[in-house]
């Protein structure tokens, strides 16, 4: 066995972190993405550049850079969420659909005409189909435009982007090993990929936030770390042994864990390791930077740039327009995805581990990245004044046109989402799909582990084989049950009745039949591993049929049990949200219990609990306050809010929903990534520039970026921030802002 150079690897890692250190802090001074710091390190570290020393052996920086990969997709998936996949709705995925499509096919084209191969111009139309979030979510909040009607579809975008990213690696993979677009290949890799995400999700979604809730008062921050990036790379290892590719296993896990409550302290315990390894990552990137390349293959590098800022102009514009929104709205969104990230270095490093992919690419999607990236705050910008050129120019019928099928599409949406049958409809694919899926693998594991097993303990006479087959049976028959449960409930019976009079029985029958059918089949394929298939069938539809009667004679109870089942997994994907708002917190009556951490714009902020007298003008109780890890059980009247706080509250949903907003508020003009931003104290002195002024009159939110919580004056008596209070020498401010911003507040 080789023995692993500990000091090259010590050597090497050191090496290129302090290069990044300094490359990063350049940068953010420079206001720009630490990402492009990240980039210039590695290009500096790298043979390429002779000034500098470089790496002593360049797989040491590409094991740590898949380990950054890992990190990295786990942290996108932390951010992901199956549930919010399910709140921003058809319109995103269309969009990112239409996006991605069009892009790789422009993409394929133009690697074509480069004289790549087919792998290459497939590979090439996958990296410029991705715009970055990072990259985005910076120029919007360097430009102060997080606020604007735009953002929230664009990120929703982004979101689905992420996703078929992810799926895109997997088809990529498998074209790569073939070297060949192989249709029935194809279809098989996405039929098998969607049957594994479908089992992930569902175990995972059913387990994991069982057993974090169920132990979650024994599990400090240490061991919260531990678990998660255990759960991250034991899912890594399965994918790996599915077939899949690492990323894929990290994303997954990391979309699993986004639902659980425990999500946004994974996050936060994560994000330094995140920060760590994809640090590396990126300079590896950096280290593939050939400035002989790029000068040979200029032409190409502003060419790909054109393309994909054209290209994502169009495709993100039209694929807003086509699910109905507005042609301002679509413009935005469309110019603000002018650019390519972190996804495109991915891909391509995964076509360089493949062994598949020229190595000119590389660099030059590199140099497209940087080049994008520099542009993007330019193009958001000038979208709002190319939409005013646009309407000048466009025909009124057009206009028109576009604005009725605006309203037409919304409409729609609104009549689809309240039909009962649509709903009825589409949780019957749904079960039938998850259920079939876990059914699915349950038999395979039986066949495969359980069936030999018994068969070979108790031999193959006809009781053993019947003493097999029930086991087997027992074991599947929840499954089996819950397939064939009856898909219309009582109320949405009377709902349908009372909207057209009747109810027709004609889809009901279908379902019934489809359900039936589909448990014979699995049925019939668990007893192929115990029978012969000529009397495995006959097994399989008496098995049925018990099950079917024993529905039919015991509803209640097996709609019970089933409802319960479902109730907890619905409950498991949407437990932040849940949390947030109290809805499985059910005490007495509508009462809930629910926590909403305070926003820094919180009109509460620095005020005493009896000041707010919150029972009287919300209806609401304050049950605890959490704060910097602590937890203030039945807190007394004189407990200040301050920001970040967790609150307790006691109150119906109505309630609830009317506090939330005020609760949570956040700014969203505060630019987080070049501000230290903090809740600090210190007394000011007489040459204060605040000094003998009112609140009024100091313009702290305006001059010094501030939010005043409370002022103190003396030891115990505190201030509440009204516009008439006078600053006098002395007083302690507690406030929340930039410590360099703040420190002129204090005087000499």
């Amino acid at each position: 066995m080789e023995s692993l150079d500990i000091h090259s690897l010590i050597s090497d890692l050191a090496f290129i972190l302090i290069l990044g250190a300094v490359a990063s802090v350049i940068f953010k001074m420079l206001k720009q993405p630490v990402v492009l710091g990240y980039i210039v390190a590695g290009f500096l570290a790298s043979p390429h550049f002779s000034l500098l020393p470089s790496v002593a052996v360049e797989a040491n920086i590409e094991f740590w850079a898949q380990i950054g990969i890992i990190v990295l997709l786990f942290s996108l998936g932390l951010e992901f969420s199956f549930k919010k996949l399910v709140d921003v709705g058809g319109s995103a995925i269309l969009t990112a659909l239409i996006i991605v499509l069009g892009m790789m096919s422009v993409g394929y084209v133009v690697g074509k005409f480069l004289g790549y191969g087919l792998v290459n111009s497939l590979f090439l139309g996958g990296m410029i189909s991705m715009s970055s979030t990072t990259i985005i979510i910076k120029a919007l909040t360097d430009l102060n435009m997080r606020q604007r009607r735009f953002v929230p579809m664009t990120f929703a975008v982004l979101i689905v982007e992420d996703l078929f990213a992810v799926v895109m690696m997997v088809i990529l993979s498998s074209i790569a090993m073939n070297n060949s677009v192989q249709g029935g290949e194809m279809v098989s890799s996405i039929l098998k990929l969607s049957f594994f995400l479908i089992m992930w999700f569902t175990v995972g979604i059913f387990v994991i936030p069982s057993v974090f809730k169920q132990f979650r008062r024994y599990i400090n921050d240490e061991q919260m770390l531990i678990i998660a990036m255990g759960l991250c790379f034991a899912m890594v290892l399965f994918s790996i042994k599915s077939g899949f590719s690492a990323a894929l296993g990290a994303f997954v896990m990391g979309s699993i864990i986004a639902g659980t409550i425990e999500a946004e302290r994974i996050e936060r315990l994560v994000s330094s390791v995140k920060d760590l390894f994809g640090a590396v990552f990126f300079i590896s990137v950096g280290m593939m930077v050939n400035p002989t390349v790029m000068t040979q293959h200029w032409g190409v590098i502003v060419l790909l740039a054109v393309v994909v800022i054209v290209g994502m102009i169009i495709f993100g514009t039209f694929g807003m327009l086509a699910t109905g929104q507005p042609l301002k709205l679509a413009m935005e969104s469309g110019f603000s995805l002018t650019q390519i990230g972190e996804f495109s270095f991915i891909i391509a490093t995964l076509g360089t581990s493949l062994g598949v992919l020229d190595q000119s690419i590389y660099p030059i999607i590199v140099a497209v990245s940087v080049i994008t990236t520099f542009t993007t705050p330019f193009f958001i910008k000038q979208a709002e004044p190319c939409y005013n050129a646009l309407v000048k120019i466009l025909p009124k019928t057009w206009t028109r046109l576009l604005d009725g099928y605006s309203r037409n599409a919304s409409e729609v949406q609104a009549v689809e989402s309240s039909s009962p049958w649509k709903v009825i409809i589409s949780r019957f694919l749904t079960r039938i799909v998850i259920y079939s899926v876990v059914l699915i693998a349950l038999i395979v594991l039986c066949r495969t582990y359980l069936i030999p097993l018994m068969l070979k303990w108790f031999g193959t006479s006809d009781w053993a084989r019947f003493a097999t087959a029930l086991i087997s049976l027992i074991l599947v028959a929840p499954l089996l049950i819950s397939i064939m449960m009856p898909t219309v409930k009582r109320s949405e019976h009377d709902l349908l009745v009372k909207a057209s009079g009747n109810v027709s029985l004609v889809p009901i029958v279908v379902m019934t039949i489809i359900s039936i059918i589909l448990a014979t089949i699995l049925t019939a394929s668990l007893m192929q591993g115990v029978y012969p298939s000529e009397a495995a069938v006959p097994i399989a539809v008496a098995a049925v049929v018990v099950i079917v009667v024993s529905v039919a004679l015991f509803p209640t109870p097996l709609r019970k049990r089933l409802t319960n089942i479902e109730h907890q997994f619905i409950s498991n994907i949407n437990e932040r949200e849940n949390r947030r708002t109290g809805r499985e917190h059910n005490l007495v009556s509508d009462l809930h219990l629910a926590y909403m951490k305070v926003g820094n714009d919180c009109p509460f902020v620095g005020e005493k609990l009896r000041n707010l007298d919150l029972r009287t003008r919300y209806g609401v109780n304050v049950a605890s306050i959490q704060r910097s890890g602590k937890q203030f059980a039945v807190p007394s009247g004189d407990m200040r809010i301050f920001p970040n706080d967790v609150l307790g509250v006691i109150a119906n949903e109505e309630q609830i929903q009317r506090l939330l907003p005020l609760v949570e508020a956040q700014s969203t003009h505060a630019d987080t990534t070049n501000q230290e931003i903090k809740f600090i104290h210190f007394a000011i002195t007489e040459q204060s520039p605040i000094v003998g002024k009112k609140l009024e009159n100091t313009h702290l939110r305006e001059d010094y970026g501030a939010l005043l919580v409370a002022v103190q004056r003396g030891e115990d008596d505190y201030l509440s921030p009204t516009r008439d209070l006078l600053f006098k020498t002395g007083d302690i401010l507690w406030i929340v802002g930039n410590p360099k911003q703040l420190a002129a507040l204090k005087g000499s």
